[in-house]
């Protein structure tokens, strides 16, 4: 995890203008050596200058101190080592305040006037006291050699502590813009693992959403067959006794039918839920490919259950049970039938299978016509049913009040078009249209 840039503010501890107490401390530290030193160089400043020792040392150690602001006020720092040049002190005052100013975030034409000033103070002092001192016969050298004692004196006072500013102060600004960008990343870090959690979340009702309306698909019309054909069984038990063994038999094979579909659709859940633990348990996933892994997760799922689950080959079959089970239906077919997607096929089964069972549950006995037709880029199906004519045998089935909405979302998910309602007879029909790609 990066250093954010609040707990860099907060590791601000030091007096005034510094950062760190260790700054201070440096600070100060320079500073008691630089007045030291110009208060020594002070002493024969006076001498030449004819004032009293006591006052050149005193400006001595008032121009070396200032140092202790060279953080704050670089520019000052070096505008007194300038003036205080024709004097012959401050030599660690000029070379630190040279420093600070350069690795200070001013703009570098100030950097570079000032930088010029002191070279060109430098040059121009060191230049005056050799001539003096060849003059006064201190020295004897060739009139070559005082120019470029002068130009070498200027160039390696000024030119080592401006480069070494100029690279520190970029390093720290690269350091703090790095330290932005972390920042920035971590931050933008933070918000996707937040989009994905929700990503997640929203994944998971997904989820569950599809497998309630699978289990209620499954659950819902075999069960209601059941119901169905053990309420004529208990009619016709003792009149019938053939007809009640057919019943029993049918209510047999409507449980055994839904157990298989429910087993079906429990291990192809538990597959994708054991994949999901093993990749969980071989390495750590980072947590903003959950709400990817979460999505393709349930799209695997249902794609699986799609290939596994009914077809449109089934319609007869289907149409036949809720005839064994009492109903008159009617089921006519136009087009030439041909295999269309897993999910399409799959989604016009349950829509016929749903409207069948809504008819078993509210309108026993009632007439049922059942058309499906395949056309050139779609299929269509309408299941309607005429008035219940009261004479069917009503078994009490309960009604969850879902198959409608898990039919209309079944058929919005692919992209179609479903309708429902009550006909004008005062009967009810379902009408649906499904993309056949």
């Amino acid at each position: 995890m990066t250093t954010t840039g609040e707990d860099h503010v907060t590791a601000r501890g030091g007096p005034w203008w510094w950062e760190r107490r260790r700054g201070a401390v440096l600070d100060v530290g320079l500073a008691v050596v630089s007045a030291l030193e110009c208060g020594f160089e002070g002493v024969p400043f006076a001498w030449e200058a004819g004032i009293p020792v006591a006052v050149g040392v005193l400006f001595g150690l008032v121009a070396g101190s200032v140092l202790l602001v060279r953080r704050r006020w670089p520019i000052a720092v070096v505008l007194v080592a300038i003036a205080v040049t024709p004097a012959a002190m401050g030599f660690l005052l000029g070379i630190v305040g040279l420093y600070s100013l350069a690795a200070s975030d001013l703009p570098r034409r100030i950097i570079g006037s000032l930088a010029g000033m002191q070279s060109v103070g430098v040059l121009i002092v060191m230049f005056v006291r050799m001539r003096q001192d060849i003059a006064r016969g201190d020295v004897d050298v060739g009139d070559w050699l005082v120019p470029f004692a002068s130009v070498t004196m200027a160039v390696g006072v000024t030119a080592p502590p401006l480069l070494l500013g100029l690279y520190v102060g970029a390093r720290r600004r690269l350091m703090e813009s790095l330290r932005e960008r972390a920042d920035s990343l971590e931050r933008e870090l933070q918000l996707l693992a937040e989009r994905a959690e929700e990503r997640a979340e929203w994944a998971r009702g997904e989820e569950r959403t599809r497998i309630a309306r699978e289990m209620h698909d499954v659950v819902a019309h075999r069960v209601s067959l059941m119901v169905v054909h053990a309420a004529a069984l208990q009619a016709v038990a003792r009149k019938d006794p053939e007809k009640a063994v057919k019943n029993a038999a049918l209510v047999g094979d409507m449980g055994r039918q839904a157990l298989t579909e429910l087993r079906e659709m429990l291990g192809v859940l538990r597959a994708g839920g054991d994949a999901v633990r093993s990749r969980a348990q071989g390495a750590s996933v980072p947590l903003a490919a959950v709400g990817v892994a979460a999505a393709a997760a349930a799209s695997r799922v249902v794609r699986e259950e799609a290939a596994e689950g009914p077809s449109l080959s089934e319609i007869e079959e289907l149409v036949g049970q809720s005839a064994a089970a009492g109903m008159v239906v009617d089921l006519s077919v136009e087009g030439e039938y041909r295999s269309y997607a897993p999910e399409v096929e799959a989604t016009a089964y349950r829509v016929v299978q749903e409207a069948l069972t809504n008819i078993h549950k509210h309108a026993a006995g009632a007439k049922t016509y059942v058309r499906l037709a395949h056309r050139v880029s779609e299929i269509a199906m309408q299941v309607e049913n005429e008035p219940p004519s009261g004479v069917g045998s009503s078994a009490g089935l309960p009604s969850g009040g879902n198959g409608l909405v898990g039919m209309r979302e079944r058929v919005a998910a692919l992209g179609g078009v479903f309708v429902s309602g009550p006909t004008d007879a005062g009967g009810f029909r379902v009408s649906a249209v499904i993309p056949a790609s």
